[in-house]
C-alpha cells in the first residue's frame, strides 16, 4: 500500500506531521482545547491550498518559463496560497467551528510563514532535479558523441588499412601467386579479427597482438627478409585493454613510412609492459618520422590521439619522436582499467 504512495504525497505527509509535532512539543503550560483544533484546522487548510495552486502551477507548465517569470509565480504562489489560506482559517474557527481565533495579525504571519517555506522547498526541489536532469542529458550527449566518434575513426582505419594490404598483396600475384595466396589468407584473418574488435570499445592486449601478427606476417611475404620483428611483452599486460586497432595502426605506420622507404629494410620492436599504475606500449622502427607529412602519414598517428582522448582524457598520452639518427619510438601510456 505505502508502495503507491508519490514521493509529492510521503513529503507532504512527512512535512506537515513534523509541522504538528513542533506545535505539540514546544508550547509550555497547559493548553487549550482549542489550540488542537486550530492546529487541525490550519494543516488541513495547509495541505489543501498548496496541493491546488500545486495543480495549477504544473498545469501552466511552470518550469518550461524563464527564470524571471518563475519567480513571479513563486511569489503569487505564496501570496494567493496565503491569503486564502488565512481567509477559510478565519472563517471555519471565527463562523463555523465558533473557536476563539486569537490575533487575526499573528495568524496572518503564520500562513504567510509556512507557506513561504513551503513554496521555498518546492521551487529548490524542483531547480536541483532539473539542474541534474540536465547534467544527466549533457553526459549521456557527450557518451553518444564519443561513442560516435568512436565510430567514425574506426570506420575510417578499416577502409585506409585494406587499402594499404590491397597494395601489397598487388604486388605478389604476377611475382609470386603463390605467396598473394598466402597474403590473401592472412588479410582474411586480420578483417575478420577488425570486425569483432569494432563492436566494443576496448580488447585485450592479447586479442590486439594476434592482429598485428597476423598483419606482419603478411608484411613479412611482401619484404621478406628486409623486416626484422622483435617483440618484448610483459605478459601481465596481455589482459589489459587498448583501444583496438591502434597497435595494428602504429605497427602500420611504422612498415609504411619507415621500413618500406629503406631499400635495406630494418627492424621493427614492439613492446609492452607495466609502468606503475600505467600500461606503457612501445614500437620503435627505422626509419627517421618527418613533421607535418601531407602523404598520409599523420591519419594513423591523429587517430590514436584522438582515440586516446575519448577514452581516457588527458590519463593517456601519446608520442612519436625520433630516439636517434636511425630509429623512430611511438610511445603510448594508459590508465590501467
Amino acid at each position: 500500500m505505502f508502495k503507491n504512495i508519490s514521493r509529492y504525497w510521503w513529503c507532504q505527509i512527512v512535512g506537515w506531521f513534523s509541522y504538528f509535532l513542533i506545535n505539540i512539543l514546544l508550547p509550555t503550560g497547559a493548553t487549550p482545547e482549542s489550540f488542537y483544533i486550530s492546529l487541525l484546522v490550519f494543516m488541513v487548510l495547509g495541505v489543501l491550498f498548496t496541493h491546488l495552486f500545486r495543480w495549477w502551477v504544473n498545469k501552466l507548465n511552470w518550469q518550461a518559463y524563464p527564470f524571471e517569470k518563475q519567480v513571479m509565480f513563486f511569489f503569487w504562489m505564496v501570496v494567493g496560497s496565503s491569503t486564502l489560506m488565512f481567509v477559510g482559517f478565519f472563517i471555519i474557527i471565527k463562523y463555523v467551528l465558533d473557536v476563539d481565533f486569537g490575533n487575526p495579525f499573528r495568524a496572518l504571519l503564520s500562513c504567510y510563514s509556512i507557506m513561504t517555506v513551503w513554496w521555498m522547498i518546492y521551487y529548490l526541489y524542483h531547480y536541483i532535479e532539473a539542474t541534474r536532469s540536465e547534467k544527466l542529458d549533457q553526459l549521456t550527449l557527450q557518451a553518444t558523441v564519443k561513442e560516435l566518434e568512436l565510430k567514425t575513426i574506426k570506420a575510417q582505419l578499416n577502409p585506409h588499412f585494406i587499402f594499404n594490404a590491397l597494395n601489397s598483396i598487388r604486388a605478389l600475384v604476377d611475382e609470386n601467386p603463390q605467396r598473394a595466396r598466402t597474403a590473401i589468407t592472412e588479410l582474411s584473418n586480420i578483417l575478420r579479427s577488425s570486425m569483432a574488435a569494432e563492436k566494443a570499445e576496448t580488447v585485450s592486449m592479447e586479442k590486439e597482438l594476434n592482429i598485428v601478427k597476423d598483419y606482419l606476417a603478411l608484411e613479412t611475404i611482401r619484404f621478406e627478409e628486409r623486416l626484422n620483428v622483435t617483440y618484448d611483452i610483459d605478459p601481465e599486460t596481455l589482459g589489459l585493454q587498448v583501444p583496438p586497432m591502434m597497435l595494428q595502426t602504429l605497427v602500420e605506420n611504422a612498415i609504411k613510412h619507415g621500413i618500406s622507404k629503406t631499400i635495406s629494410g630494418g627492424n621493427v620492436h614492439i613492446c609492452s609492459r607495466l609502468k606503475g599504475l600505467q600500461h606503457e606500449i612501445m614500437i620503435e622502427n627505422t626509419g627517421q618520422f618527418v613533421e607535418n607529412v601531407k602523404n598520409g602519414h599523420g591519419f594513423g598517428l591523429e587517430s590514436t590521439r584522438q582515440r586516446l582522448s575519448l577514452l581516457f582524457g588527458n590519463r593517456a598520452s601519446f608520442e612519436i619522436r625520433n630516439k636517434d639518427e636511425q630509429m623512430v619510438e611511438a610511445r603510448v601510456i594508459m590508465p590501467l582499467l
